[in-house]
């Protein structure tokens, strides 16, 4: 049986930057994704032209720079994470080649074997987020499954985890019955 052997990480956007290559359709749409997760984001957005959701959607978050230009080999530098999303998959290609060289990691649209990571599905309540992944095979199956944990994760679950968390720092004794405390309070978390 075949099995996800991928990684996931929550990756804080705020502190690293991005390149989108690429302003159209898929571009608006990686962007719009990250965004909604990540709203302060770095990220610059690179492409001869530029749909007009795309600028509009800029226009309110000033994290995000829009350069009208062809790519080019030194729009890597000070990079740490790449997406190339045109439409013309030999600027793809060199796009994920010339990141590779320079240890970035890179996303190719549409093309799992130039991918380093996948965005997949999140589901953000509070400050509970979960990331679903079907390991690129099937992007509709986490869709769904994004859409069913939106609905039964209740949206007051903020709350249990800010309680938690303020009683967790009243909890005398080492790291080892502090856990056995935790795991005794959420204990509940798991029952039907």
């Amino acid at each position: 049986m075949e099995r996800n052997e991928l990684y996931p990480i929550f990756l804080k956007l705020h502190n690293i930057n991005v390149l989108i290559v690429g302003g159209g359709n898929v571009g608006l749409e990686k962007l719009s994704f990250m965004l909604k997760s990540s709203p302060n984001a770095n990220v610059e957005v690179v492409a001869t032209k530029f749909l007009p959701e795309l600028e509009a959607l800029v226009e309110k978050y000033p994290s995000v720079k829009l350069t009208k230009a062809k790519f080019k080999k030194k729009m890597l530098k000070k990079r740490h994470m790449v997406i190339a999303c045109t439409d013309d998959l030999k600027v793809n290609k060199r796009v994920y080649e010339l990141a590779r060289k320079r240890y970035l990691i890179c996303n190719i649209a549409d093309t799992p074997d130039l991918c380093d990571y996948y965005l997949g599905g999140i589901v953000t309540k509070g400050n509970v987020k979960i990331a679903i992944s079907t390991n690129g095979k099937s992007p509709t199956t986490a869709k769904r499954l994004r859409e069913f944990f939106e609905e039964v994760i209740p949206e007051d679950i903020n709350k249990m985890v800010e309680n938690l968390n303020e009683y967790r720092k009243t909890l005398k004794g080492n790291f080892e019955e502090k856990v056995q405390k935790m795991n005794e309070i959420t204990e509940g978390l798991k029952k039907k």
